[in-house]
């Protein structure tokens, strides 16, 4: 943060020091006369250096910033900025250096420009949800390696379904594999909540194509093709068309066949696809025909179903067992806390069923994080009397970040005579994930680490 040099009026019976008294933050461009002696009051070259952000004192140049309308005037001092970065030493000191007081840059929003400068002269980062991506631009422009590493890390850490396809778009525009492949992650796992975000909408085409052409992508097809109308409904906005059918399959061209149409479930496509007026009438007839008929019609879509992710399985006890009234539900909760060490995306838990033949349960699953609701379901499910386990899947899987405590939790509804969990263990390696548990203090019904229900955790990792 940049130090408090610059004297404001004293007011009546003022008691602050000389510090308080003559030095403010100098978040806004000001031209003050500053303090007597500033350079004695601060004892590191890194405050002192902090001391002319976007400070006017000794300014050698300034930056006219922003698109026209939006540009804020911002001073710099070619020495500094030379040296946390070889496009402004090129741009001062090189061989084609040339001698400008004032420099305008217009494709870079001012906010932006000023966390970039900040971390220049007071090697801080200051990032914010809203100028991140602003941010990385100029650290990329400006080639600032660990401000646009920062950058980088910042949006990998606030990456979820709502903005994992904008983040998509935006990574691979500045060549940031490694958060290319985490967008991937989060849209393979939580696709339908990708899909459904607002933020889809907003993709460029060639986003657009690689999320309808990827063979991982973990959702319905008729959720994939009522995203993509949605798409070209706000396409046919941003080209100023009429928002009509013929524009829409017009804005979609070639990838419209990328959307996997017959591999969709037949009420799906009857009481969607058909009736959008999307698809011709010929179409409509050989997709028809390809569902039903013995010699199936060649067609322009793809019409092998996408493989999707597979989910992996921790199982948690190494033994499980029966006795008679064992294990009495009666509206009580059974839980157990978990953390990972790498971002997973649970998308149900393994359950018990009756040990005395078939019988059906009902269950209501929950997914907590320090007490906040992340995800619950209420669905029914058949055991056949064996020590199997059985999935019970949420409405859409949650993302789990890594190393921190969550809370899954079921409450059973059925057959009191069930199987149970024995020999838990506090460490489990799953593939590349590795899951610690722990007991939860919202478990009322007896299971713990060392035995009781919710004997699996089902994710996408």
């Amino acid at each position: 943060m940049a130090a408090d040099i610059f004297p404001r009026k004293k007011p009546a019976n003022s008691s602050s020091t000389p510090v308080q008294q003559y030095h403010q933050q100098n978040l806004s461009n000001n031209n003050l006369i500053p303090a007597p002696n500033w350079q004695g009051l601060y004892p590191t070259i890194r405050e002192r250096n902090a001391v002319m952000f976007n400070n006017d004192l000794m300014a050698d140049v300034h930056f006219v910033v922003g698109p026209p309308g939006g540009t804020q005037r911002l001073p710099g001092h070619k020495y500094v900025l030379a040296v946390g970065s070889s496009v402004f030493h090129a741009m001062f000191y090189g061989e084609l250096a040339e001698d400008k007081d004032e420099i305008r840059i217009p494709d870079v929003d001012p906010a932006a420009f000023l966390a970039m400068l900040k971390y220049i002269y007071c090697d801080e980062i200051d990032l914010a949800a809203d100028t991140v991506l602003a941010t990385l631009y100029a650290a990329k422009k400006y080639i600032v390696p660990h401000l646009a590493r920062a950058c980088v890390n910042f949006l990998e850490t606030s990456l979820s379904a709502k903005n994992a396809c904008v983040l998509l778009s935006q990574s691979c525009l500045f060549e940031e594999p490694d958060l290319t492949q985490r967008c991937w992650e989060v849209i393979d796992a939580q696709a339908e909540l990708a899909l459904k975000s607002e933020g889809f909408c907003d993709i460029d085409f060639q986003t657009l194509e690689s999320i309808l052409r990827r063979e991982t992508l973990n959702a319905k097809e008729i959720v994939v093709f009522e995203a993509a109308l949605n798409w070209a409904e706000v396409e046919c906005q941003r080209q100023d068309l009429a928002l009509s059918i013929e524009n829409k399959r017009k804005v979609l061209g070639k990838a419209l066949y990328l959307i996997r149409i017959p591999t969709m479930a037949l009420d799906d496509f009857a009481n969607g696809a058909a009736q959008s007026g999307v698809l011709t009438l010929n179409e409509t007839n050989d997709i028809f025909l390809w569902y039903t008929a013995a010699k199936k019609p060649e067609l322009q879509f793809v019409s092998k179903a996408r493989k999707g992710l597979v989910p992996q399985r921790c199982h948690r006890f190494q033994s499980c067992a029966y006795r008679s009234n064992q294990w009495r539900y009666r509206g009580r909760c059974d839980s157990i806390q978990f953390a990972v060490d790498k971002r997973v995306f649970i998308a149900g838990f393994g359950l018990y069923g009756s040990s005395c033949g078939s019988a059906e349960y009902s269950a209501k699953i929950e997914l907590k994080r320090q007490g906040v609701v992340l995800g619950q379901n209420l669905s029914k499910y058949f055991s056949d009397g064996s020590s199997n386990t059985f999935p019970v899947w949420f409405e859409y899987p949650v993302q789990i970040e890594p190393d921190t405590f969550y809370t899954a939790s079921v409450i059973l509804d059925g057959n009191e005579l069930s199987y149970f969990g024995q020999e838990g263990m506090t460490e489990v390696q799953c593939g590349k994930v590795t899951v610690q548990f722990q007991c939860s203090s919202d478990s009322t019904n007896g299971t713990g680490v060392q035995g009781g229900q919710i004997p699996e955790l089902i994710f996408y990792a």
